[in-house]
């Protein structure tokens, strides 16, 4: 009798893999809403082809003493991971909020590839695809490639089988969607992977005792240097976003937002549409806890962001090839214009930084670390943020999946440690959406942030045609001003 197929999984993947705890799931959970019903059968058809050309899908992860392994699943069957469900009740947005929340805390079966999709078919705004899938295979950037695979331009052709040779071509015609994201930041990532056992040694060390990264501060290694304060960094503080953690996870997302308002902010204030986006969410988590009773005025917490490092020609290869850098959040500010600027002050910051670079190779080396390396490392790290932050730019035109027009999409990646809250911005059509996932112990309702959301961009929109164009009006100026008529409303 032969073998079933092996192959050692990646050490980056690995440590994704280990990472995985009853608080803290490593799934990358998606939600795709479609505008008219899909022939079940047809799905299928279109996830056998298409989905399944990336061969790895049909492995299933397994552990061992020598090491963890991809493993041809040889009793892989399809409907063990497509399945049709239906919503209770009304079976609107709470419903299906419900339904994704439980998914998304509910552990992937072990014995099996790690995947899942669950076609829901009675949501009131159309038939809903939530698709769960762990993050060992991949990073959020390869997998929104391998989603968009899944999708075509008009409906007519979505329905359509890929074969093989043709999926080749098929790959490679969509590369210009995604070469935004697919930017390289490579400076720093060879020299890692390059660096040998000494720096894995060294970081090793710093991770199982902290103290001792001081006196790497000013290492005349750029690399190490740069560990070194990430390391240093203080713990978040406490706060209504971060403590102990349950194993039920809450998710809510948003009505959509037109992005082309969203860009015409960021211009009249000389930000990008991250800043302004980033911008609105800490607005909406300042009045959040104004809301419930606490004191926002001196709380600054850090997001952590993930950065592809994935060489554009590795596009489309799965695994996970990203760093991650700490972005402080001023929760703290009142005034919504200069939240904004100190957002897009400390972006800038990190853009002159490599702490992406450091990180991914941070990883790496969590993934060829024993245990007692890689739990001190996933818990120093987490100490040190309060949510995940994600922001991806999608398709700009609508697409179509198995004959039915994609209307919305969100997705959610995974916290990692003690992080108990993830947000995820993404833009799709011409529209911005926003979601959150929590935990359930800290914020039972994340729907009350993401509705302050919107209220957040409508009153920076408010404000930013209140101000008028003036080419020659400093931020300072811009700010004062806002400010004088936030006072003014207190008073009235």
């Amino acid at each position: 009798m032969s073998q079933p197929y092996r192959q050692p999984i990646a050490k980056v993947d690995t440590a994704w893999l280990r990472m995985e705890q009853p608080t803290n799931l490593m799934m990358i959970t998606g939600v795709i809403m479609l505008r008219e019903q899909v022939d079940f059968e047809l799905l299928k058809q279109v996830v056998s082809s298409r989905f399944l050309a990336f061969p790895r899908f049909g492995h299933k992860a397994v552990q061992t003493t020598r090491g963890c392994f991809w493993e041809e699943d040889e009793d892989f069957e399809l409907s063990s991971h497509i399945r049709r469900i239906a919503l209770p009740g009304d079976a609107g947005k709470g419903e299906l909020e419900e339904l994704v929340s439980e998914l998304a805390s509910t552990p992937l079966d072990q014995f099996r590839p790690l995947w899942q999709f669950h076609y829901v078919e009675n949501y009131v705004d159309g038939p809903v695809l939530v698709t769960r899938i762990h993050h060992c295979y991949a990073d959020g950037m390869a997998l929104v490639q391998v989603m968009l695979s899944l999708t075509e331009p008009d409906a007519e052709h979505s329905t359509e089988p890929v074969e093989p040779e043709q999926y080749r071509h098929h790959r490679a015609r969509e590369s210009n969607v995604f070469k935004r994201l697919m930017e390289p930041a490579k400076e720093g990532v060879d020299a890692l992977q390059h660096a040998g056992k000494k720096v894995v040694k060294e970081a090793s060390s710093m991770i199982l005792d902290p103290a001792t990264a001081s006196v790497y501060a000013n290492s005349a290694s750029e690399i190490m240097s740069e560990l070194a304060t990430m390391l240093l960094l203080s713990d978040d503080p406490p706060s209504r976003f971060k403590g102990k953690l349950g194993i039920l996870k809450r998710t809510a997302w948003t009505a959509p937002l037109p992005l082309h308002e969203v860009k015409a902010i960021g211009h009249a204030l000389g930000c990008s549409v991250n800043d302004v986006l980033i911008g609105i969410m800490t607005g909406a988590l300042h009045n959040y806890l104004k809301d419930h009773g606490d004191d926002p005025s001196e709380l600054e917490i850090r997001a952590t962001i993930p950065v592809n490092l994935r060489p554009l020609e590795h596009s489309r290869d799965l695994g996970n090839h990203f760093g991650l850098v700490f972005l402080d959040l001023p929760i703290w500010e009142s005034n919504p214009l200069a939240r904004v600027y100190r957002v897009t002050e400390n972006m800038h910051h990190l853009k002159n930084s490599k702490q992406a670079a450091v990180s991914l190779g941070l990883l790496a080396t969590v993934g060829l670390a024993p245990l007692a390396v890689q739990k001190p490392a996933l818990e120093l790290f987490s100490k040190k943020a309060t949510t995940v932050l994600t922001n991806v730019p999608g398709p700009a035109c609508p697409l179509y999946l198995a004959g039915s027009e994609i209307t919305q999409m969100m997705f959610w990646v995974p916290q990692s440690g003690s992080i108990g809250m993830g947000i995820s911005i993404l833009s799709y059509n011409e529209q911005v959406f926003c979601g959150m996932m929590t935990d359930n112990r800290l914020v039972p309702n994340p729907s009350l942030i993401v509705d302050r959301f919107r209220d957040e961009f409508e009153n920076l929109l408010n404000l930013v045609m209140l101000l008028g164009p003036d080419a020659d009006r400093s931020p300072e100026e811009a700010e004062n001003l806002v400010q004088a008529w936030l006072d003014e409303m207190d008073n009235d």
